[in-house]
């Protein structure tokens, strides 16, 4: 019997604490958020075959193809993994790092031209 009350009161005398639950139950969404959601991808890519239907060509183009890739990756995101429901700080570890690559690739456009501008200038259109 002090043997079952020693493994009762932990070492120290104290109650011992309650064992955790075995399984944490995660969050549950309604089926009908990702029928939603699914709906919405389907969308995005039928128009985005649109653009190639209707021969769009030229910045209109591209505009609207990474509008609507940009708009399907962020609803896979913030549904399918999660990330709607996760805590600030982890949404920006994920969101800020593509957006930082993107302000690099624009300055780097924006400097190839002006390197492309001054050679012709400097050198010649020959």
């Amino acid at each position: 019997m002090a043997q079952a009350e020693a493994q009762d009161h932990g070492l120290h005398g104290h109650a011992a604490p309650a064992p955790a639950m075995a399984h944490a139950e995660g969050q549950q969404h309604p089926i009908k958020l990702y029928l939603v959601v699914w709906g919405w991808l389907f969308i995005l890519s039928a128009c985005s075959y649109a653009v190639d239907y209707f021969a769009l060509q030229g910045m209109l183009r591209w505009s609207l193809i990474l509008i609507f890739m940009m708009l399907k990756a962020g609803l896979i995101v913030a549904v399918f993994m999660h990330m709607a429901w996760e805590r600030l700080a982890l949404s920006y570890a994920i969101i800020v790092p593509p957006l930082v690559i993107l302000v690099f690739v624009a300055i780097m456009v924006i400097e190839s031209r002006y390197t492309e501008i001054t050679r012709v200038l400097s050198f010649g259109a020959g």
